[in-house]
């Protein structure tokens, strides 16, 4: 058998380790490799322009949403400082059940797509979809009465994100070796990155070109800009399911029904905690300081805007400096991975951020230089830690459970997910200034580190 690229196929009776093992002595062709990391690429827009820089920070919890008496205040008037905050915890409350529909449904479609060997068709699917819900942020206007709506379908398209994520990162074994896998990851996190830079470069150009003369009332900027994410999502997604082969079944339980999923599912961590307790406590570890890695991107943006007094392009800028620093990072962390181990990667990352955010909290009001230099180290060292703990995951996971192990990757993710911005508010609310909120996402993060420590790794990871 041949795969569309001409070269031999896997026989589909070959386990997933068998597969990973096979590829081990020789090398994955490049365009496998590259078609895989291209989906980083093809999705990075949602991440960086929709959710984080752009569309929900500029626009939907933006004056654009408030009454037109309110939105005409001054910035410092409390009112309007009340009405913008009811606006980003109605985004946060819409935001939390789209994490709670996570949790529910990514381990079991996991389960589901080793089982059937079917990650490469859940994760079209699930592109699809994610493309399906930018074009309908299209609809979206700048209108108080379509607050709701652009809050739910932003929150919606963020679930479909993490659903295809689970397959996608599920099928890092068939692009990689035990030898390159930390690199192959990396490249991943890496093309996102660059992905993210250009997308947010070509909003800062659209900007400086006043968009040539197009009327940009009622928001239209802001809604092609999700329109051109979703286009950008299916062109550079194609690769992928063109090059990439299909991981084969499991060798392990027959298919079951959805419900007796969870029933199944229950007793697969069960046994995880039993068999494999290093991968228990490693996937309970990384949930803490990933939720602290994407506080600092999720409120990098309200950061430089709020507290430092950022313009609109100054926050895209910073989103493209970010992106730059944290896509170079990522590749050449890559390769510290396989040299020295993802762990080793994982501490060095997380004990830079927690100090460098301290640093950024303590000189809050020194002017913004040191928001740029502290924004843009912590920027470093995220992308490394998030590719270095998805290169960890795939060495810690037992055979025929990669679509499981990552869809419960994704669902810890999520359990832990209140924490960076309960604390974020939290410590706001009791010291009454939004830089005290960088000191909730630190605890997070220290946290995380803390408990990672004390995660016990199989002697073969702790030796690759």
């Amino acid at each position: 058998m041949s795969d569309v690229t001409g070269n031999d196929a896997p026989d589909p009776r070959l386990s997933t380790a068998a597969l990973h093992s096979a590829s081990a002595g020789a090398p994955v062709p490049p365009r496998r490799v590259w078609s895989w990391a291209m989906w980083d690429w093809a999705t990075q827009p949602f991440n960086s322009v929709i959710l984080t820089f752009v569309f929900v920070s500029l626009f939907l919890v933006s004056d654009s949403f408030l009454p037109a008496n309110i939105a005409a205040l001054d910035a410092s008037d409390p009112i309007k400082q009340k009405a913008l905050a009811e606006l980003t915890s109605g985004y946060g409350f819409v935001a939390f059940w789209a994490g709670i529909a996570i949790l529910v449904l990514a381990p079991v479609l996991g389960q589901s797509a080793d089982r059937a060997g079917r990650k490469k068709r859940w994760l079209l699917i699930a592109t699809a979809l994610l493309a399906l819900t930018q074009f309908t942020l299209f609809l979206v206007q700048a209108d108080p009465a379509y607050f709701w709506f652009g809050a739910i379908t932003v929150a919606v398209g963020s679930v479909f994100s993490e659903i295809a994520g689970v397959n996608y990162n599920a099928l890092l074994v068939t692009v990689s070796t035990p030898k390159t896998i930390g690199k192959v990851s990396g490249l991943g996190w890496g093309m996102g990155y660059i992905g993210g830079i250009l997308a947010l470069g070509i909003v800062v150009a659209l900007n400086f070109a006043r968009w040539f003369g197009m009327d940009t009332s009622d928001g239209m900027a802001y809604r092609l800009i999700a329109a051109g994410c979703a286009v950008w999502t299916v062109v550079f997604a194609i690769p992928l399911f063109v090059n990439v082969p299909e991981t084969p079944p499991s060798l392990g339980p027959p298919r079951v029904g959805f419900f007796r999923s969870y029933v199944e599912l229950v007793g697969d961590i069960a046994r995880l905690y039993r068999d494999h307790r290093s991968t228990f406590w490693f996937l309970l570890a990384s949930a803490v300081y990933r939720d602290g890695l994407a506080g600092v991107f999720a409120f990098g943006g309200v950061l430089a805007a709020v507290v430092y007094g950022f313009s609109a392009n100054e926050v895209i800028m910073f989103g493209i400096a970010a992106n730059i620093v944290a896509g170079i990072a990522t590749i050449f962390a890559g390769r510290l991975d396989d040299r020295y181990g993802a762990r080793s990667v994982i501490v060095t990352s997380l004990s830079i951020l927690v100090a460098m955010a301290i640093l950024v909290f303590a000189l809050h009001d020194a002017g913004t230089l040191p928001f740029w230099i502290g924004g843009l180290v912590l920027s470093a060292c995220v992308g490394p830690a998030q590719a270095a703990t998805r290169s960890l995951l795939a060495r810690v996971t037992p055979d025929g459970m990669q679509g499981e192990i990552f869809g419960l990757y994704a669902t810890t993710g999520r359990v832990a997910s209140f924490l960076a911005p309960g604390l974020w508010a939290l410590f706001i609310a009791w010291f009454g200034a939004t830089y005290w909120g960088i000191l909730g996402i630190t605890i997070v993060l220290l946290a995380g580190l803390i408990l990672l420590l004390f995660v016990r790794l199989p002697r073969h990871v702790r030796i690759a």
